[in-house]
C-alpha cells in the first residue's frame, strides 16, 4: 500500500473504531496495574468491536469480542476488591508441562476452526482469524485468573492480530494492537515484580 492510500485509509477511519481502540489501550494499562477497573472499559470497547467486526465480515473476531464482553463481567467479579487481601486472586505461574498442553490444545482447536472457516468461505483470512480468536479466548481466561504467562502469550497474539487487521483494513485497530504488544511486555514485567514480592 502506498503512503497516499494509507493516509486516505486513516482519514476514513470510523469514530467508533477509534473510540474502541482508545478504551482498549486504557484497559490494558489498567490490567497491567492489576486494577479491577480495567474490566468495565474492556466491556464497552468490546461491545463496539463486536458490532464493527460483524459489519466488516470478520465473524470470528465479532464472536471473540462478544466473548470478551462476558469475560469483562467475569474478570470484574473475580478481581473485585473487598478490603481483604485474601479475597483477591493472587498472581501465579504455570509449569512448562501445563503451558505445553495449553499451546497444543489451542493449536488443535485453531486448526479445526480455520478449516471450517476456509470451507465455508466466511472469513477473509481463516487461519489467522482462527488462531487469533482461539488463543485470545484461552488467554483471556488466563488473564482473569492472573496467570503470569498470559502476558507473554499476548505478545504473540497481538503480533498476529496486527497482521490480520492490516490485511482487513482496520488501521486504528492495528495501532491499538501495536500498543497492546508493547503493553504486554510492560504487563509481564509489572506482574513478575508483584509475583516475586514476598508475601507476609
Amino acid at each position: 500500500m502506498e503512503l497516499e492510500q494509507l493516509i486516505d485509509a486513516m482519514l476514513a477511519l470510523s469514530g467508533w473504531e477509534v473510540l474502541a481502540s482508545l478504551l482498549g489501550v486504557v484497559y490494558v494499562l489498567l490490567a497491567a496495574k492489576a486494577s479491577q477497573w480495567c474490566w468495565p472499559l474492556a466491556f464497552v470497547s468490546t461491545l463496539i468491536y463486536t458490532l464493527l467486526f460483524w459489519q466488516g465480515q470478520l465473524p470470528m473476531q465479532a464472536l471473540l469480542n462478544f466473548y470478551y464482553m462476558a469475560m469483562a463481567i467475569y474478570g470484574y467479579l473475580v478481581w473485585r476488591k473487598h478490603g481483604n487481601v485474601e479475597d483477591n486472586v493472587a498472581i501465579s505461574s504455570w509449569s512448562w508441562p501445563r503451558q505445553v498442553v495449553f499451546l497444543l490444545v489451542g493449536t488443535l482447536i485453531a486448526i479445526l476452526v480455520a478449516r471450517y472457516l476456509e470451507a465455508s468461505g466466511n472469513s477473509q483470512s481463516p487461519y489467522l482469524d482462527a488462531g487469533v480468536t482461539v488463543f485470545s479466548v484461552l488467554n483471556t481466561y488466563l488473564l482473569t485468573r492472573k496467570i503470569l504467562q498470559n502476558w507473554l502469550y499476548w505478545v504473540i497474539i497481538d503480533a498476529a492480530a496486527i497482521v490480520l487487521y492490516i490485511q482487513t483494513g482496520y488501521y486504528a485497530t492495528v495501532v491499538m494492537y501495536a500498543v497492546y504488544l508493547v503493553l504486554a511486555i510492560v504487563g509481564y514485567v509489572a506482574w513478575l515484580r508483584l509475583y516475586r514480592q514476598p508475601t507476609n
